[in-house]
């Protein structure tokens, strides 16, 4: 199946995460394994250990992991998460993202760490999976639907290549069920989106799609904890990015960092876990 960038949103996040100034952002600042939220124990621990603990929480939920088991990990950005599970679970994870730019990052570390016979890096859109149906026993994201100008379409491919009973694990940034008209605006337009997904959202689509919901760890206090965190590190580390990522883009990203910070300090956002079991 050809991959489609025909959506105007899919080709402007596909156009960011290509830039030089995000890839090295990410790579300098998250540590270039993992571009997601952390969990947290304290709010000076590193990015890294906190994004790598998220992994290995989702990962613990899984009762499918395993030599035999084929993941799919929608949005893989770096690869980081696919790594993990081929090195502690031995499976097969086709790493799908639309950044050309970090799947040859994902592909080059892949190499380095000598699990590339086990993952295979895809570049696609997750509005358009090329699979066939029902191939995965796991379906596997991290903070990436937001960026989806059509989520439902997303979940329904999810659906499609996932087989029955198989699992669907996955994180993402929301707005608040609760959430008042019009707050979160800075929000979607650092996001260049219209609308962000919710807890309900997610919860009445699957359930329409024929999966039971397992559980959903709520931990929206680490969204803010973690933008923060970030915020302190880009601070830091500002002399770093310098010859690498421009004066502009370091303005822009700490204002959207302090966007993040504020609409989840004031509850217009949560964040957590979402385990999921197809019917």
């Amino acid at each position: 199946m050809a991959t489609r960038y025909d959506d105007q949103a899919i080709e402007t996040a596909r156009q960011y995460y290509n830039s030089e100034d995000a890839d090295n952002f990410y790579a300098i600042i998250w540590g270039g394994e993992d571009i997601h939220i952390g969990l947290y124990n304290d709010d000076e621990e590193p990015i890294a250990d906190a994004s790598r603990r998220t992994v290995e929480r989702m990962s613990s939920l899984s009762r499918q992991l395993g030599p035999d088991s084929y993941v799919l990990d929608m949005g893989a950005g770096y690869g980081g998460s696919a790594r993990y599970l081929a090195h502690k679970y031995g499976c097969k994870v086709a790493a799908l993202n639309l950044s050309e730019r970090e799947n040859e990052r994902d592909r080059q570390m892949n190499k380095e760490q000598g699990v590339d016979h086990l993952i295979e890096v895809v570049d696609a859109a997750f509005e358009d999976v090329p699979y066939d149906d029902g191939v995965f026993d796991l379906v596997w994201s991290q903070d990436s639907f937001l960026h989806s100008p059509d989520r439902e379409r997303v979940l329904r491919e999810a659906s499609r290549v996932l087989r029955s009973g198989g699992e669907f694990i996955f994180t993402d940034p929301m707005q608040a069920d609760d959430c008042p008209e019009g707050v979160i605006q800075p929000i979607l337009d650092r996001i260049h989106l219209e609308t962000m997904g919710t807890p309900n959202f997610y919860r009445q689509t699957l359930r329409d799609l024929g999966f039971e919901e397992i559980t959903f760890e709520d931990h929206t206090h680490q969204l803010p904890r973690h933008y923060g965190r970030v915020r302190r590190e880009l601070d830091r580390r500002e002399g770093d990015l310098q010859g690498h990522v421009s004066a502009e883009y370091i303005e822009r990203m700490k204002n959207g960092l302090d966007h993040w910070v504020n609409g989840g300090n004031k509850g217009y956002l949560t964040w957590g876990i979402f385990y999921f079991r197809k019917g």
